[in-house]
């Protein structure tokens, strides 16, 4: 069984001193690292080389959760991903340790509140959008063009014979949006009701 560590700090003026000598004497032979790399980015090149070279029955070490990573989603998804290839996980400064049933059943109990904060904010999400539609706020993306403006470009394309490419031109958008509009509001125009 070998014990892997993993140190990260967000830039390189930060010293990681402190992480590599608590996982030394946590018994890891081999410690990867990764600097000047954010949290909430799980491509580093030290924690991916880190991921490919764990095995079954490895253990990987770090000494706080947050060096892992920030989302605490995603951080326990990669938890979750080791422990079903046989890797274990231990964070040093937290006492988190999957090789132990206390360990996994703290594991649980941070991914059920994982699921739980993201259940808030999406309720959130959705009560702050409902109210903006009642105070009469438009959701979404701005529209390319505003009717007034496709109108004059109507009359460009079909009175003075410009192209679409043209028109579109001026008004900063892909010529396929401008026929996708004219088409919507041609349907519109056309439709009963």
């Amino acid at each position: 069984m070998r014990n892997f560590g993993y140190a990260r700090v967000s830039t390189v003026e930060q010293n990681m001193d402190m992480q590599l000598t608590a996982l030394r004497a946590a018994g890891c032979g081999t410690i990867l690292t990764d600097e000047g790399f954010s949290g909430a980015d799980f491509t580093r090149p030290g924690l991916t080389k880190m991921l490919r070279t764990l095995h079954r029955g490895d253990t990987l070490t770090v000494w706080r959760l947050d060096r892992l990573g920030r989302s605490l989603f995603e951080l326990l998804k990669l938890v979750r991903e080791l422990n079903e290839r046989g890797v274990e996980f231990r964070s040093l400064s937290e006492s988190l340790d999957t090789s132990t049933s206390a360990g996994r059943l703290l594991l649980h109990v941070l991914a059920s509140m994982a699921e739980f904060e993201r259940s808030l904010i999406s309720e959130r999400t959705r009560a702050g959008m409902a109210a903006a539609r009642a105070r009469g706020s438009r959701m979404g993306r701005r529209p390319a063009m505003t009717p007034e403006q496709l109108n004059t470009a109507k009359a460009a394309i079909e009175i003075d014979h410009r192209s679409v490419a043209e028109v579109a031109g001026e008004y900063r958008i892909h010529p396929r949006t401008l026929g996708r509009l004219l088409r919507h509001q041609s349907a519109a125009s056309t439709s009963p009701g």
